[in-house]
């Protein structure tokens, strides 16, 4: 028995067809797009901070992370050449948590100590106390401890309410990493400790906890050179 013929479409139907067609398209296209921008926002923290040793993932909230990010040196500024710092680096300047302003350029013609932490570290919170002895002992003999702080202000502001020091705080926020590794932190793991002389030269890196005992050797090699 012959098959009967099967009416065409509509022109209603067909343009129906099409506008469903064509809005499953906008769709799929929208969930590629997200997931497109949520690969590319992963592999930009990768290059630019990566998961390191002896850190735990931060939770700050944006609003923190934007208030607290530091201006990031032009090309035209080198921060170090060979170990000897350069003038992009006492250039750089951060807020405080008291609300101030913390200047690279105030520590120059001092030894230093400049320690990269984050208050969801666990090895820089425990830390934390060897750099206040350090600074206790050394502040004296005109050496300088800086502790900038890859971290929102409002963790940072909780933590030193509870841990209180007496050397000098500067809010990094994430951006901070970029500096860190400037400086030889290649890894982009923290803590990540750097002890530069009284003529801006850096003697030493440590990635990973340091305690008095090395960083006051480091100091007195120093002063016996």
């Amino acid at each position: 028995m012959p098959s009967r013929p099967t009416a065409p479409a509509s022109p209603l139907a067909t343009a129906r067809g099409l506008q469903q067609g064509l809005a499953r398209r906008q769709a799929l296209l929208a969930a590629l797009g997200v997931g497109a921008a949520a690969a590319g926002a992963w592999w930009g923290l990768r290059q630019h901070g990566g998961t390191a040793p002896h850190t735990s993932t931060p939770t700050t909230s944006t609003a923190d992370t934007a208030s607290a990010a530091p201006a990031v040196p032009s090309a035209s500024a080198p921060l170090l050449q060979g170990d000897l710092l350069q003038a992009g680096f006492w250039q750089q300047s951060f807020d405080t948590p008291a609300g101030g302003t913390l200047s690279l350029g105030a520590t120059q013609g001092h030894p230093m100590l400049l320690n990269f932490w984050a208050t969801w570290c666990p090895p820089c919170v425990k830390e934390m106390p060897e750099l206040e002895r350090f600074h206790r002992e050394f502040g004296a003999r005109g050496w300088r401890v800086i502790g900038l702080a890859i971290d929102g202000p409002t963790p940072v502001r909780e933590f030193l309410h509870k841990v209180q020091v007496g050397f000098d705080i500067g809010l990094a926020g994430f951006g901070g990493t970029e500096l860190a590794q400037a400086l030889g932190n290649d890894t982009g793991g923290l803590p990540f400790s750097v002890l530069v002389d009284a003529q801006g030269r850096i003697r030493h890196r440590k990635m990973g906890a340091t305690h008095f005992d090395e960083l006051a050797a480091w100091a007195q090699g120093l002063a016996s050179v």
